[in-house]
């Protein structure tokens, strides 16, 4: 109940505060993608149900991965939005949706989702966040990927798979105490 209150509160206190400079964001961002500055995509949320999940869109054309992306597609607007993740702003409405958390596991496309056995989805049982344990280890997992000879593979075979770990633990031993720890590591890690 409390890490309830806390998500609405915190987010509604947030985009009141943030609207005026979230506008501008996304009008630079469609300017300087020329596109819609909001990313829409389906992500898989509690209980395995698909949800839309709300971005500012940082790269120029189409992905072709969701789960890599080419440096070259990122525009000059969008490396600054990713370096300080101001591109996840917009998953407050997520929150006040009811959709997602602060702290969680991150929700992923439904591809992701395909092969994990009944024991590794118990993640799936609570909402999604922004943050979370493998936001924190992965960090820099655009650079770790840009180094492998098949990043894919590697996403699928080895990162992936311990995100899945890592969200399984959190969501063994989750608490509003460990969730605040998360938050703060998030933001001055």
């Amino acid at each position: 109940m409390l890490k309830c209150i806390f998500d609405y509160s915190i987010s509604i206190l947030l985009l009141l505060f943030l609207c005026i400079p979230m506008l501008f964001i996304w009008i630079i961002s469609t300017i300087d993608c020329k596109q819609n500055g909001m990313f829409i995509q389906e992500r898989i949320g509690r209980n395995a149900i698909p949800f839309y999940i709300y971005k500012f869109r940082t790269m120029t054309g189409n992905y072709k991965s969701s789960i890599t992306t080419s440096e070259m597609q990122i525009s000059k607007f969008g490396s600054i939005l990713r370096k300080y993740k101001i591109d996840e702003l917009p998953q407050l409405i997520n929150i006040l949706q009811g959709k997602m958390s602060f702290v969680g596991p991150r929700p992923d496309t439904k591809e992701m989702y395909e092969n994990l056995t009944e024991n590794e989805k118990l993640f799936l049982s609570i909402k999604p966040g922004i943050t979370g344990l493998a936001q924190i280890k992965y960090k820099n997992e655009e650079e770790i990927l840009s180094k492998q000879i098949n990043p894919i593979e590697y996403y699928k075979n080895i990162i992936w798979k311990d995100k899945v770990f890592l969200n399984n633990e959190y969501t063994k031993n989750g608490s509003f105490k460990n969730d605040l720890k998360i938050i703060l590591k998030t933001l001055f890690t």
